[in-house]
């Protein structure tokens, strides 16, 4: 159990683990072992959100991996955030909703330059919501490769989110599995695929930041179908 439990805690989680320490110093104060114990519980979870696990990244030319831990709630066509300034032409989008215990690091889908960043405002409506995309609060990435094509990152709040962090600019290349930002307590990713690419992986499938293939750029098969057993 140790290797899946015990991870690095990111530089962004610190403070909010010494800050859950001192609710368990004020809840013993006041309501003794009981407080305590839930001040406790409330700090590790803390470190455990805030986790930043090694992921083993596969290398091969023109696979997409998953920017974010979490479960396949949606595919299909949608255009693009207007923001980006991309036209409204649909674009295959593959959605990962994070829960509050998945790790909520967001990794770049491949190598490429970032051509853009734009931040738009808005709600916290539940992510998993498929209007989530259009209402809520969210921070979209355009992504250049180096074929020409792009393809879209875009964080968005959660219910519970209250902010995302990106520490990366417009101009800086990443490589694939990179880390590049995070969303604060259950959130989504949203993955638009270049045109003509079709993503190999199912609705309802786990994927895991870094390591999970969400489409190859070179793989001409239809859209995968799958079943829950």
């Amino acid at each position: 159990m140790r290797p899946t439990i015990l991870h690095p805690i990111h530089r962004e989680g610190w403070l909010y683990v010494g800050i859950f320490a001192v609710v368990a110093l004020v809840l013993y104060w006041l309501a003794g072992d009981w407080g305590l114990f839930v001040g406790i519980v409330l700090t590790a979870w803390s470190a455990y959100f805030f986790r930043d696990p090694v992921r083993v990244t596969p290398t091969r030319p023109g696979l997409i991996i998953s920017p974010a831990d979490g479960v396949i709630t949606s595919i299909g066509p949608a255009a693009p955030p207007p923001e980006l300034g991309l036209g409204d032409t649909p674009r295959m989008r593959v959605c990962v909703f994070m829960n509050v215990f998945d790790v909520h690091i967001n990794r770049s889908p491949m190598p490429g330059t970032i051509k853009r960043i734009a931040y738009r405002p808005g709600k916290f409506l539940n992510a998993a919501l498929d209007k989530a995309s259009d209402d809520n609060e969210r921070n979209s990435v355009q992504l250049g490769l180096e074929d020409g094509r792009d393809i879209l990152v875009v964080q968005i709040a959660g219910l519970v989110a209250r902010r995302i962090l990106w520490w990366v600019k417009e101009g800086d290349g990443l490589a694939a599995g990179q880390r590049f930002g995070l969303i604060r307590f259950g959130s989504r990713v949203d993955v638009y695929l270049p045109d003509g690419v079709n993503p190999a992986v199912c609705l309802g499938q786990k994927a895991i930041a870094g390591e999970t293939v969400l489409a190859d750029l070179s793989n001409g098969e239809a859209a995968r179908q799958g079943v829950a057993q």
